[in-house]
């Protein structure tokens, strides 16, 4: 009889002997400190003894432990209920669905905004929704922009990162050699999530608008963080220039779900098509109301300066250290080279009480195997010298300083 099933021991022992494994790493809570467990498979968690700084969380301003968050999370679940317990389109859109879209919308300074259970279903329903006869999409794009083009079924044109002149001369290649009935959809992160790069959106935005393109642009590393709570779409005032903004609530906003925000008519038809919402349960309601409480929180607290206060004292000291740290943003990547060194200095920098695990590729590609290092706001100013301190003895311990 034929086996027709999958060897996937093998893949996994094959993904070890490339350095490609990776495990989970179980915590005890998401905030600036944390105690940690390995792995255990199928069994509980033993946590360890000690606990760390956390240096590679996406909970940008610490939210996720904030008073006014959690007591927001427990009213809503009190009140309305732990689920939504359907799709949006049954039963599942309450008036907390509703609160939160309405700050998301006059954040992004647009009509409307439509929450989904995910940034990555935001992403991939919506472009899928949209079925452009043709993406051009940055090289570095997530993964779940990536999908979304794939099940639109759009020619997809790579342009290179962060590059409005590589972005002109593709739409202009196109514009040459096919039809002007095609509809075209261009589409980048405004802050690449491994890079820590800014898109320069002002000139994406201008070479898209010279061919009657509509411009998406993903916020999920930028919302929360900018003008009023928005991201660098309103920190540029590009508003209404871009056509599709996308965010997500499980970074800064310390919650869970994505959005969208833009016309009427775009969320009208999202409603209607984007498969992803139309078939998944609501976002759950204690989600929504921390969403929006943390929204709020940071359009009009201190949180965000004291973030950038934490960026600019760790970037400083880990580029004094000698290190080649890259990025334009709030993500600092310290970039090593080798797979095997990146490896090397994420243990003994934990070994130092700080974690900031290495990433590797395929992630990242060949050659530019780096530290993802991260500071919160909730970070205090002992806290990010203990963390240049981590990353100074353990770069000597593994001789890259």
């Amino acid at each position: 009889m034929s086996n027709r099933g999958f060897d996937l021991a093998d893949r996994v022992a094959a993904r070890r002997d490339a350095a490609l494994y990776r495990d989970l790493a179980p915590v005890d809570r998401v905030a600036e400190r944390s105690y940690f467990a390995p792995d255990p498979g199928v069994g509980l968690p033993v946590l360890d003894g000690r606990q760390h700084l956390v240096f590679a969380s996406n909970n940008y301003l610490g939210l996720t432990q904030h008073d006014r968050v959690q007591e927001a999370a427990s009213q809503a679940a009190e009140v309305v209920g732990t689920g939504a317990g359907s799709s949006r389109l049954v039963t599942g859109d309450t008036l907390v669905h509703r609160d939160l879209e309405m700050q998301l919308s006059e954040v992004n300074g647009t009509d409307r905004a439509l929450a989904f259970s995910s940034g990555y279903a935001a992403n991939v329903g919506t472009i899928a929704a949209l079925s452009p006869d043709v993406v051009f999409s940055d090289e570095l794009n997530h993964a779940s922009i990536v999908d979304g083009c794939r099940l639109s079924g759009a020619d997809v044109v790579v342009y290179d990162h962060c590059d409005a002149d590589s972005l002109r001369e593709e739409l202009t290649h196109r514009a040459e050699t096919h039809p002007a009935t095609e509809s075209w959809l261009v589409v980048t992160d405004s802050v690449s999530s491994m890079d820590g790069t800014v898109a320069p959106l002002g000139a994406i935005c201008d070479a898209a608008e010279a061919f009657g393109a509509w411009v998406m642009v993903d916020e999920a590393h930028a919302t929360g963080l900018y003008d009023h709570g928005g991201g660098i779409v309103q920190r540029e005032g590009l508003a209404d220039r871009v056509h599709v903004q996308m965010g997500t609530l499980s970074k800064a906003l310390a919650s869970q779900g994505g959005y969208v925000a833009g016309s009427e008519a775009l969320v009208e038809y999202l409603v209607n098509t984007a498969r992803s919402f139309v078939f998944s349960t609501g976002l759950a309601p204690p989600a929504a109301a921390a969403a929006s409480e943390a929204l709020h929180i940071t359009r009009h607290g201190e949180c965000r300066d004291r973030l950038w206060s934490n960026v600019a004292h760790l970037r400083a000291g880990l580029v004094d250290l000698g290190y080649h740290v890259w990025g334009d943003s709030q993500i600092l990547p310290v970039v090593v080279g080798d797979r095997v060194d990146a490896l090397a200095l994420a243990e003994a920098v934990r070994e130092r009480g700080v974690v900031a695990p290495a990433i590797r590729p395929p992630t990242v590609p060949e050659g530019t195997s780096r530290l993802r290092v991260v500071p919160m706001a909730t970070h205090s100013k002992a806290d990010i010298e203990t963390c240049i301190e981590a990353f100074r003895a353990a770069g000597e311990e593994v001789g890259l300083l």
